[in-house]
């Protein structure tokens, strides 16, 4: 198993309150690029990740929320923010405690997430999990790195790490390309969920990033399908 792959601990007394993930139950889904996507619920209209590498998210209205996985630029675009949220007077900022704070330094109010607390944005409910980024070099501090669990697993967004939740995943926002990661740990990292579905994120620093997609359909589970997403096109899965 690759280093950098984290399994949730069981807590059983958490389970009760799950429910699985029905067959037939669908999100849509909207890549804008490296790791910024829309996830629409049946009530829900959630963007996760707007940051600099990613590119028309900023024309987004209607939305219940922003959810920030960790403090990087590729993910947290500072600059673009602000008017984001000014469009969208009624969503509710999320985010880890180290983007929190220099979001505060924006002017800006976040609720400030950590690993095991439960939200309810839009209707939907979101678990927040995980905890720490990825180890990029031994050197570098480690910072705080949130993961959301989507309506009861029916979407992961694990920000940059190989966390792996307890919640059964239906569609996964799987890291393709970074300086904290290999394509081995990648394709650990798929096998250790198995998805319904992978959806292709965190590609803006690769060449060539269909090659680390064939190697996710050549290696990934069986019965879990890659699906590569247009960029800004509504793909429902």
């Amino acid at each position: 198993m690759a280093t950098g792959l984290h399994r949730a601990a069981p807590n059983m007394e958490e389970w009760t309150g799950w429910r699985l993930i029905e067959e037939g139950t669908t999100v849509q889904i909207t890549h804008f690029g490296h790791s910024c996507v829309l996830i629409e619920t049946e009530s829900a209209r959630l963007l996760i990740d707007p940051g600099a590498f990613s590119a028309d998210f900023e024309d987004l209205r209607d939305l219940d929320a922003v959810l920030i996985t960790h403090q990087h630029v590729d993910h947290l675009d500072l600059d673009r923010l602000p008017g984001l949220l000014a469009a969208n007077p009624n969503a509710r900022l999320v985010a880890d405690a180290g983007s929190a704070s220099s979001i505060a330094e924006k002017g800006l109010t976040a609720i400030t997430a950590r690993p095991g607390e439960s939200l309810e944005l839009g209707g939907v409910a979101v678990n927040v999990v995980g905890g720490s980024h990825a180890v990029i070099h031994p050197d570098l501090p480690v910072i705080d790195n949130i993961g959301y669990v989507v309506d009861h697993g029916a979407f992961y967004h694990p920000g940059d790490s190989f966390f792996v939740p307890e919640q059964r995943i239906d569609v996964l926002g799987l890291p393709a390309g970074a300086p904290w990661m290999k394509l081995s740990e990648a394709v650990d990292f798929l096998r250790a969920v198995t998805p319904r579905a992978a959806v292709p994120i965190h590609e803006a620093v690769l060449a060539k990033p269909h090659l680390h997609y064939r190697m996710f359909e050549q290696l990934g589970p069986k019965d879990t399908t890659v699906d590569v997403l247009a960029k800004g096109a509504q793909t429902t899965l």
